[in-house]
């Protein structure tokens, strides 16, 4: 009887974690239109109290046009965030025109025997740009362009239509879902829905709160260096603080990068490289405030979680589902807390982890 009984215990853990293994890697095949599915959750929980105040407020009756409204409100949104940057493309692009080779090739090579000199380093092999720009694949990087912006269409309209459909069925979709729920377990998941609800518009709204604090940041320094496209530039580089760990160090170059290419035409030692070097300060020190008075404000008010926690989870979901996984991965990682919390309560190690919520 005994050995009957470990048999059937075996038995059930490996069909377990099979169906587990099955799971993830429908989950990791799927990834795309999960992703799509948590931008349109989160689009959701903003465009609410939009199309609230379009039905109470403004007294528009029909709950569709409400929802039209606020998509086509987010859709301007997005246009007018993208429109923004063709200025400074364009910018960018004449002073790309005025660059000149050669003499780049002089001032570098000028600094790299500063530093040797300064550094008492001998035998430094010449540093040939030429073969620099050579080797950089432009045809790989214009293909690579042309596809991202194809995924990024694709997802973007993807994502537009999940949303109008999870504004305007919502409620019936989630009372669908309450339906397929045992009676024992109702009251459980609207405490559930109820608490997600709270932690990620208390975290949505410390995010945009972090956002604009570094874009003050950024203009600021921006400014008092005579940058050009300082709104720009700043309102981009705050953006990508979105992403996780990577973010921070993409907007540190590109940054760099628009800040010196701005200066294209004046002394590289007297002028180009100072003021590049200023304002990588600035940069650093929005950071600095960022890490630690933004960062720990949010995570401690909203999502309840340790600093170790949120980097093992945005490790993981990045190397699952890429860059946008490391960006949904704190709010999808606050809901599935909440769930636990709620239906697993008692559960020691669900109590560990949810200790602080």
């Amino acid at each position: 009887m005994n050995s009957k009984m470990i048999a059937n215990g075996i038995i059930r853990a490996v069909v377990t974690l099979l169906l587990a293994a099955l799971l993830l890697y429908a989950l990791y095949l799927l990834k795309s239109l999960i992703i799509y599915i948590v931008i349109s959750l989160v689009i959701t929980l903003i465009g609410k109290p939009i199309v609230r105040f379009l039905y109470k407020k403004v007294r528009i009756r029909n709950r569709v046009i409400c929802v039209i409204i606020t998509m086509l409100l987010f859709l301007i949104i997005s246009l007018g965030v993208f429109s923004l940057f063709i200025p400074l493309l364009i910018a960018q692009s004449q002073s790309l025109s005025l660059l000149d080779i050669d003499q780049l090739k002089i001032n570098m090579e000028h600094l790299m025997q500063q530093i040797v000199d300064n550094l008492g380093i001998e035998k430094v092999p010449p540093l040939d740009v030429s073969k620099m720009l050579k080797a950089i694949d432009f045809p790989g990087i214009i293909n690579s362009t042309v596809g991202f912006i194809g995924s990024f269409g694709m997802g973007f309209f993807s994502v537009l239509f999940i949303s109008f459909f999870f504004l305007k069925d919502g409620s019936k979709m989630l009372q669908s879902i309450l339906a397929l729920i045992s009676r024992s377990h109702i009251e459980q998941s609207e405490a559930s829905i109820e608490k997600t609800n709270d932690l990620l518009s208390r975290y949505f709204v410390g995010i945009i709160l972090q956002i604009g604090i570094l874009f003050v940041i950024y203009t600021i320094v921006l400014l008092i260096f005579g940058v050009q496209n300082a709104f720009i530039i700043a309102f981009l580089c705050s953006l990508l603080n979105l992403i996780p760990y990577i973010g921070p160090v993409i907007g540190f170059g590109l940054m760099a990068f628009l800040t010196m290419t701005g200066f294209i035409g004046n002394d590289f030692s007297t002028v180009m490289l100072p003021k590049t070097i200023y304002v990588m300060i600035g940069f650093l020190i929005g950071q600095l405030i960022d890490n630690f008075f933004s960062q720990p404000l949010i995570f401690s008010n909203s999502v309840k979680s340790s600093p170790l926690e949120i980097f093992l989870v945005i490790i993981a979901s990045g190397t699952l589902f890429g860059i946008t996984g490391m960006v949904v991965a704190v709010p999808a990682y606050t809901v599935i807390k909440v769930v636990l919390k709620e239906f697993f309560d008692g559960n020691k190690f669900v109590d560990y982890l949810t200790k602080n919520m």
